[in-house]
This record gives structure tokens, sequence and C-alpha cells, in this order.
């Protein structure tokens, strides 16, 4: 257990393992004293709770008992089945919001101020919202944007469209491969967790080239969900059709000079992540993947089709984020349908994917301003 004992804590913060009754024993970080109001931090991928870092410390001082746990098949939270022919499915959205809904009963906490999510925590968070508004007061996705639930008439149908569009990338010259199909596959984990380059150097190349760092992000919304437009997302979206993850973000791995001047993501910070995946691998995050593009997860979700989310929510995002646009018309379905009390949206100049990380400062200042709101 000595080799757990290196996570950078900033004074303030505390970690603890709350056993919950979904079969985890859920590493949780916190700070802010127990029975203020709650703030919710839910990480996506290959993050951690200590993805929320610099959000932690701020909303504390704000008055905040905030909290951030590694989710299922992530960090130190043990129970989840990592096994790529394992129990897969407990990784479905509403299992995730049943872990956390698990989470605050443990921990005592009837209440959530607010639920804010980034990249896949994002839908988490959202589910949340929509699903137990009494619970959830408010919400906050980053990132990516939240469409809705899949329509409880054309469920099926729209997943054999999307499915389509994706196997049609194969065709495209040159082939191309979605992301998210990839990661649904068996050979992605050890594609990433032992890649040629080393796991440094990929996690490195990863982080880099998804920020506002990599000149290449220049974003724009796509017209629809069909292989030719999907082709114009950068190779970390939608791959080389004969290349591994760690192989398409290798040709844009950042310089000497391009590390130096990452503040946001230090080398020691960096080597939090290293240790966590390097221990682990990427599986029990992978399994996220392998629901999202399922054909039960559609037909699960559509059961709350016409639901939206109608407490407060807010949208955060960076300029330089693809992630915003890499399901077309989904942030005008966020804004037109799914939410019925959108206090704002932003997208945050010299910032990519990691938004919270790359731009601490005007995420935690936006984030104070919408809890003041409420």
């Amino acid at each position: 257990m000595d080799a757990l004992n290196i996570i950078p804590l900033t004074p303030g913060v505390h970690f603890r393992h709350v056993q919950i009754h979904t079969g985890l024993n859920m590493h949780v970080l916190q700070a802010g004293l127990p029975g203020n109001p709650c703030v919710l931090l839910l990480h996506g991928f290959p993050e951690l709770a200590f993805s929320w870092r610099h959000q932690l410390t701020a909303l504390a001082a704000a008055g905040f008992h905030v909290i951030a746990p590694d989710q299922r098949g992530y960090g130190r939270t043990e129970g989840g089945d990592d096994r790529f022919e394992g129990d897969w499915q407990a990784s479905g959205m509403l299992e995730l919001v049943d872990d956390v809904l698990a989470l605050l009963k443990a921990m005592g906490i009837q209440e959530v101020k607010a639920v804010i999510g980034h990249d896949f925590g994002s839908p988490v968070a959202a589910w949340c919202a929509l699903t137990r508004p009494e619970v959830f007061r408010s919400v906050v996705m980053m990132s990516a944007p939240f469409s809705g639930p899949p329509d409880p008439q054309s469920w099926s149908a729209t997943h054999a469209a999307l499915s389509q569009e994706v196997a049609a990338l194969a065709h495209l010259q040159p082939p191309r491969q979605h992301y998210q199909w990839y990661y649904a596959g068996v050979q992605a984990n050890a594609d990433m967790w032992h890649p040629a380059q080393g796991l440094q150097a990929f996690l490195r190349a990863y982080y880099h080239v998804k920020s506002a760092d990599w000149v290449g992000n220049q974003p724009q919304p796509l017209q629809a969900w069909r292989a030719d437009e999907l082709a114009q997302l950068p190779h970390y979206y939608v791959m080389p059709a004969d290349q591994t993850m760690a192989q398409a973000v290798a040709a844009h791995a950042p310089s000497a000079e391009d590390v130096a001047r990452c503040h946001w993501l230090t080398d020691a910070d960096l080597a939090v992540y290293v240790a966590e995946y390097e221990r682990r691998g990427f599986q029990g995050g992978l399994q996220w993947y392998r629901c999202a593009t399922s054909l039960a997860q559609f037909e699960a979700l559509s059961r709350y089709g016409g639901h939206t989310i109608d407490v407060p929510a807010a949208y955060i995002a960076g300029e330089a984020d693809w992630g915003v646009y890499q399901f077309p018309g989904a942030l005008e379905k966020m804004k037109a349908q799914a939410c019925k009390d959108m206090r704002f949206i932003k997208l945050l100049p010299q910032a990519g994917h990691w938004v919270q990380q790359e731009q601490p400062e005007a995420v935690n200042q936006l984030l104070l301003s919408f809890l003041s709101s409420l």
C-alpha cells in the first residue's frame, strides 16, 4: 500500500474510502466542512478525482463541502470488474448514477447543491439531475453537452444510424475509426496500458493533443452524424483505421519546450495519472464506452424519453475543445430541449478539453457565480 501514498494533496484536501451498497469501496477526495452545502465533482476519462484538485480548495474556501470520487473502474476505487469479459454492464449510465446515490447515502448527505461533471462525468451529472432532481438541486456540465434521453419511439433506429456511419468510416480514403467504438473493443486497454512509447509518453501526448496547447485544435460545428463530416474530427476522436490510440497521438507528441511551458499539467501532476493507470490499466474506464455504444444502453435510457433537466443548469467548455461538437447537434439540443433552466453556456479562451485544469481560475469563478445565483 505504500506505493499508493503519492498523491500530492493541497492542504485542506483529505482522502477517505467509503464502502457503498453497490459493491464499491469508493476512494473520495474531500474538502470543506461536512454539513456545509455539498458540491459533488465527477471526473471523466482518462481522469481521476485528482483532476478536480483546483476546484476542491476553491469551492471549500467559499463555504461548501466538496467531494470528488474516483468513479467506478478508476483510480483507487475498488470493487468494480476490470476484466474485459467481466460485468461491464455495471458501468451503464443509470448504474453510475446509482453509485453516486449510494455514495451520498453512505456519507449521510441527503441533498447536493450542485453536481458538476467533466467529459464522461458530464452525462453522469446530467442523468443525476434528470432522474433525481430532489437530490441534485443543480448541475454543471463540462466539455460534453447533454442532448437528452433517446426517443422512446426511435431509440433502436437511432442506434442503428449511429452504428452505420461509424462502420462507413472504414470505407473512407484513408479509412478511419471512431474512438468510442475502438474503446469498446478488446484491444484498447492493452494498446494504451503498454504502448510502444511508454505510458508516461502516451499520457503526456494524449493530454497535450486534446488541450489548447496543440495548435491543431480549431473546432467547428459539424453538419450531421455522417462519416464524411465525422472525418473532420482530429485523429484522437476519429482515428486512422490502422492505428491504435497510442499511435494516433504519438504523431503530435509535445516537444520538450511544449512540456516546459505546460503550466496546467506539471511533471508531478502527470506522475499521479501515470502511477494510477500503470497500476490499474484502463479497462475499468473503458467499460463505460462499451455500455455507451451498446443497444441495451439506448433502450434503458429511452425509458426517460421526454424527460428534461428542470433544475438550474450551466455548461462550461474550452474554445479549443472539439468535444463541444463531436456529436453534431448536441449543443443545440441541450440549449433548446434538454435543459429547462440553462443559466449560461461559456466557452473559455485558451482552454481545450481539460478545461478545469487548463483554466482553473476562470472555471472556479464561473462555478462560484453559478452557485451564488441559486
